[in-house]
């Protein structure tokens, strides 16, 4: 019993490769659409290669810290909105630290700010995304039949 109570441990903690595969991506794409909002100019030089470099650096190095962290008790703050919504805005905060220098006249005026815009983008994501969309295909059933009654 204990052998098998062992190998379920290892494949629910170190083997779960979906659950990692997924917060990496998240917290890929959360970080890299803050990083553009919040980075100065970001709308007037949204085309701009060195400005995408940037972003995608803060998703990537915001990604291998969460990845880092789901190997550690902390993991258990991503199975939750609110948790998930601060990890993530610390997480940005952190990788956009690393990736480069603050362009605003504080030095962390600007990482502060893309951490919080991440922290909002994963809570508003989970909002939405949570239960494999179930308020998104609400929605979209409502505005392709606005004539039909609800429940």
């Amino acid at each position: 019993m204990t052998r098998e109570t062992n190998r379920v441990s290892w494949q629910e903690g170190i083997l779960n490769l979906p659950l990692r595969l997924r917060i990496v991506v998240q917290r890929f794409w959360q970080p890299t659409c803050a990083c553009m909002t919040c980075m100065l100019g970001s709308w007037a030089n949204v085309m701009s290669a060195a400005h995408w470099i940037i972003a995608i650096r803060t998703g990537l190095f915001t990604s291998v810290l969460a990845l880092l962290l789901t190997f550690t008790p902390a993991a258990r703050l991503f199975r939750e909105r609110t948790g998930n919504a601060l990890m993530v805005g610390v997480l940005t905060c952190l990788g956009d630290f690393i990736s480069h220098r603050s362009g605003y006249a504080h030095p962390v005026v600007e990482h502060v700010l893309t951490g919080v815009t991440s922290g909002v983008f994963a809570w508003i994501a989970w909002y939405l995304l949570e239960d494999r969309a179930r308020r998104l295909r609400a929605v979209w059933t409502a505005l392709r039949m606005p004539g039909r009654n609800r429940p």
